[in-house]
């Protein structure tokens, strides 16, 4: 998406709003979805729908009959838009009359947790956790169910979402340092200017704001390249100010701030970057959810053990995964026993069933606002989880469990 020039428009925020939309979907389609879209991509005529008729209206008809059984995966998609030409041509009249607010460049707000797999939510069929407002989401738009990362460790999926890259593009290979050459660490290699931030903010005339973990440990030029900034990162509970907060409270608090505090005749970009439901690395409790959440998911709830997450599955992994590997040190930090399994996992519910509040009081936000019609609203997350599959924890490896990410637009 970022090497469409063909696409050259006449205004950046258009060429630069086209280039997020078919980055979603490259990131977020099946091939047959992918092709079907391209087949029928047409600049003019995508410019006309995303700026005409609300763009969810447009994603969903392509999807939702891109998803359903072809019988010729081109003309489907194909019948799909010539269907939304016949209905914009009916509708014309009533376009041109709408509300001026309809020609305006939709707001979007991007809610990237941390460390949730696909399944870590009711609509995905988890039978256990609670998150109604996300769930919601998934119902009233759209929720992509084969969505995965590249390469699972976290700040090199930030890198991508912060460039439009994958890691053999942008080279940041390790946490605050990037790549190593020649014995030098070559740190951030990407234009400062070249980022969504940056974009947003100077070519599209977007307000830009973030709230929650950047999760790059390096500046880059945040307070130059958005209008709000607050980076928190690697922890549960810290006091502020006199304040004791826990990490979603304080999230949701500096995303509100940005949202109430936002100039209002500009379209505006919020990355709410929760940090939930990411462990505290060597806290022996891993997962400390709010107070007020320890009476959910309580002695009544059972958390089902994994097909694979036995001693025979660990040990038919390959030699190279040895009892020293982090995913097996990790595994005994949480699910060497099953009471420790138990009470791991519903910590870990908690904090999703927290960040799934905290969405939805944003919602409720930006409906106060007016403007919740009119907001382009992503929720995604870095990287799936290992939850004792194979004898392992937390991330890194290629399994389903570890790259496989919602995503609801």
């Amino acid at each position: 998406a970022t090497t469409a020039a063909p696409l050259a428009m006449t205004k950046h925020k258009k060429s630069v709003f086209v280039m997020i939309f078919i980055a979603i979907i490259l990131i977020s389609a099946t091939w047959k979805q992918q092709a079907a879209f391209f087949e029928t991509l047409d600049t003019n005529q995508l410019l006309d729908q995303l700026y005409n008729v609300p763009l969810l209206d447009a994603v969903n008809d392509i999807m939702r009959d891109t998803s359903s059984s072809w019988n010729n995966p081109i003309e489907q998609p194909r019948n799909a838009l010539q269907k939304r030409k016949m209905t914009k041509a009916t509708s014309d009249v009533n376009t041109q009359a709408s509300s001026s607010s309809s020609s305006k460049p939709l707001n979007i707000v991007l809610f990237y947790a941390d460390d949730w797999r696909f399944d870590t939510l009711g609509a995905a069929g988890n039978p256990v956790v609670k998150t109604p407002v996300l769930d919601q989401l998934a119902k009233d738009g759209m929720l992509f169910r084969e969505n995965c990362v590249t390469t699972s460790v976290c700040w090199i999926s930030r890198a991508t979402l912060h460039t439009g890259m994958y890691l053999a593009r942008h080279k940041f290979e390790t946490l605050g340092k990037g790549r190593k050459v020649n014995g030098t660490n070559r740190r951030w290699e990407t234009p400062t200017n070249e980022t969504i931030y940056a974009l947003l903010k100077h070519h599209a005339g977007y307000h830009v704001g973030h709230a929650g973990k950047l999760g790059l440990w390096l500046d880059i030029d945040n307070h130059k390249n958005m209008d709000f900034f607050v980076n928190e990162d690697g922890w549960h509970y810290s006091e502020r100010k006199g304040k004791m907060w826990h990490i979603t409270e304080k999230n949701t608090h500096d995303a509100m701030t940005f949202l109430r505090g936002r100039p209002r005749h500009k379209p505006f970009f919020l990355n709410v970057g929760y940090f939930a439901t990411h462990a505290v690395d060597g806290n022996p409790a891993q997962y400390l959810p709010q107070s007020s959440s320890m009476k959910m998911y309580g002695n009544g709830t059972v958390i089902p053990i994994p097909v694979t997450g036995t001693e025979e599955a660990w040990n038919k992994m390959p030699y190279f995964f040895g009892q020293n590997n982090e995913g097996r040190t990790r595994w005994r930090w949480r699910f060497d026993e099953p009471t420790k399994h138990q009470s791991m996992m519903k910590n870990y519910y908690r904090m999703a069933t927290e960040v799934d509040t905290s969405v939805g009081t944003l919602l409720k936000e930006l409906e106060k606002q007016g403007v919740l019609n009119h907001t382009l609203i992503i929720f995604t997350t870095d990287n799936g989880n290992f939850h004792a599959e194979h004898g392992l924890a937390d991330k890194w490896y290629p399994h389903q469990k570890s790259i496989k990410v919602p995503l609801i637009i």
